[in-house]
């Protein structure tokens, strides 16, 4: 296990009790480098949508624990956010709450001369998502290798 997969995983182990004591639920937890900068970022969500109170809450609670627990040995920057409107679908949980949902895919290479998709998410397994385009009268499926996908994404209904 990497440094950052153990990372999220000892801070989502010390997020689980935090999130449900504030009746929130887990949606991702990342470390990354950005510039000269780490970022120890907590997703956070609910039916109805988070809260920047909400936010807060965990956040203090949170950084408590981590500052107790001391296991992060670089310096870095805590974020608790709501993965907002136009999540990125990155768990099979993800794909899971969002089947039947309308989605964006962008891929690393072209399929078909394109390399940005939109349609209804049909189904999805370890190595397949499968994407239905098209109106009414005519749909097609387009099932993606998920090694080629660069990013699932809810697509933003204005």
């Amino acid at each position: 296990m990497s440094k950052k997969e153990k990372y999220e995983s000892r801070t989502e182990e010390m997020l689980a009790p935090i999130a449900a004591e504030n009746q929130v639920e887990i949606y991702d937890v990342e470390y990354v480098k950005e510039g000269s900068d780490w970022y120890l970022r907590c997703y956070i969500d609910k039916e109805e949508g988070v809260t920047i109170d909400d936010c807060e809450k965990v956040s203090r609670a949170l950084s408590d624990e981590l500052d107790k627990g001391d296991f992060i040995e670089d310096a870095y920057i805590l974020e608790v956010s709501s993965p907002g409107l136009g999540r990125q679908l990155k768990k099979d949980k993800h794909l899971e709450k969002s089947l039947l949902e309308e989605v964006d895919i962008k891929t690393y290479k072209p399929v078909n001369g394109k390399k940005e998709f939109t349609g209804v998410l049909k189904a999805f397994d370890e190595n397949t998502v499968t994407l239905g385009t098209g109106d009414e009268k005519e749909t097609e499926d387009i099932v993606f290798n998920r090694k080629e996908i660069a990013a699932i994404k809810l697509t933003l209904d204005f």
